[in-house]
């Protein structure tokens, strides 16, 4: 059986960072035979036939190892499966609808009526409104914690906490979390551990070389890459992975052989795309941070960053995506800057082609008072255009938050 056949059996393989381009290139992929296509075929498939009885019976005792019903999985997904799961180093991986999905999926397999989660307060606002409402209602409770915590987090753990969600950097504001003193709290605790690696991708950080349980990626960003895909991925290892599958396949939220297939195509390019992402956001962060207009630039990668020191120890490369704090105290300073900009568009997501920017509401939604005596928060997301372009639109939308003489 070829990867494009059926899952993985749970081998790990090391991919060499050094060598990740061709790792790329050759990722879900069938070999031994004397001709393969390029590229896996697309299988669109609910239904699977089998010959005999025994043939069903044999297959539903072992439905995740194999084409046995289109909701469990069709050989494309089983392909893209295969090659996250060899670019996290994990041991088995999980295609979903979507990066929320994903992440439902992961709390609830490990979380039961009467149990305890932490939650960084710099989640994703789909993943605090989840806490909030379905788990709050299935008698869960979450304690949304200060990403500053390392060690301390410890003293947080209670007898019935069952997991430690992160998300690192975080969203919108970027801070970089001390994933290692976390895990270790963790671990003596008997704690599990799940991070949602979106933003660095699986070529900037691997969550379970680190010692955590479950690495979550909305596959609807960068490893997709064009936004127009809805798709998430969750990687575990091996004491981790039949809860998680358990509870994808309890919530029916599969991914479509389609949306696989954009996500196996998207990675065949992830280098190059990340490569020409970094450089240009990196090269704008640098910019902005000498600008009157603006008051800091939060970006992991800029030593000035309070989490540059996390971020330089555990990460070998930064995205596209990097937040800015306007110089201006004016409510409206947000609204004037972003309506300005031309190349810039407005919209959810990021992790496609195109630049996008947001603004920010942190005070409106964490939990811990730690962004309420600051200015307008704006996101950026560097697309692929270039950087000399996006620099003058910045440039020019910067100028309009100039007081008039």
């Amino acid at each position: 059986m070829g990867p494009a056949d059926g899952p993985s059996k749970g081998v790990r393989v090391t991919v060499s960072r050094d060598g990740i381009g061709s790792r790329l290139a050759a990722v879900g992929r069938a070999h031994g035979t004397s001709a393969i296509p390029v590229n896996p075929p697309v299988v669109r498939a609910s239904t699977f036939l089998f010959e005999t009885l025994a043939d069903f019976e044999e297959a539903s005792r072992h439905p995740f190892d194999g084409a046995f019903y289109g909701r469990v999985g069709t050989p494309t997904t089983f392909a893209f499966e295969q090659a996250m799961a060899e670019l996290e180093g994990g041991f088995r991986s999980i295609a979903a609808s979507s990066g929320v999905a994903a992440i439902s999926a992961t709390l609830l397999a490990f979380l039961d009526k009467g149990d305890h989660v932490l939650v960084v307060d710099t989640v994703y606002d789909p993943v605090r409104r989840f806490c909030n409402r379905m788990l709050a209602r299935l008698g869960i409770e979450t304690t949304f914690y200060d990403p500053s915590l390392g060690a301390d987090i410890a003293d947080l753990v209670r007898p019935n906490t069952k997991l430690i969600y992160m998300e690192s950097p975080g969203s919108g504001t970027l801070e970089v979390q001390d994933v290692q003193a976390i895990v270790a709290a963790a671990k003596a605790a008997g704690v599990r551990t799940a991070i949602d690696n979106t933003w660095a991708t699986p070529l900037f950080f691997r969550p379970i070389e680190h010692g955590i349980d479950v690495s979550i990626h909305s596959g609807t960003k960068y490893i997709v890459g064009h936004s127009d895909a809805m798709l998430g991925v969750v990687t575990t290892n091996a004491e981790t992975y039949d809860a998680v599958r358990r509870a994808t396949q309890d919530l029916g939220a599969c991914a479509g052989s389609e949306e696989c297939n954009l996500g196996l195509r998207g990675l065949r390019t992830l280098e190059v795309r990340l490569a020409r992402h970094s450089a240009s956001a990196l090269e704008l962060a640098q910019w902005l941070e000498g600008h009157g207009q603006v008051k800091r630039v939060l970006h992991p990668a800029l030593p000035s960053f309070p989490g540059h020191a996390f971020w330089k120890r555990d990460f070998c490369g930064a995205s596209g995506l990097f937040s800015i704090e306007l110089a201006s105290r004016d409510p409206e300073a947000a609204r004037t800057f972003i309506d300005a900009l031309k190349m810039f568009r407005i919209g959810f997501s990021w992790g496609g082609y195109e630049s996008l920017v947001l603004p920010m509401h942190p005070q409106k939604s964490r939990a811990l008072p730690l962004w309420n005596e600051c200015g307008p928060i704006v996101r950026l997301q560097i697309g692929l255009e270039d950087a000399a372009d996006l620099k003058a639109d910045l440039a020019q939308a910067l100028e309009k938050l100039r007081p008039a003489v």
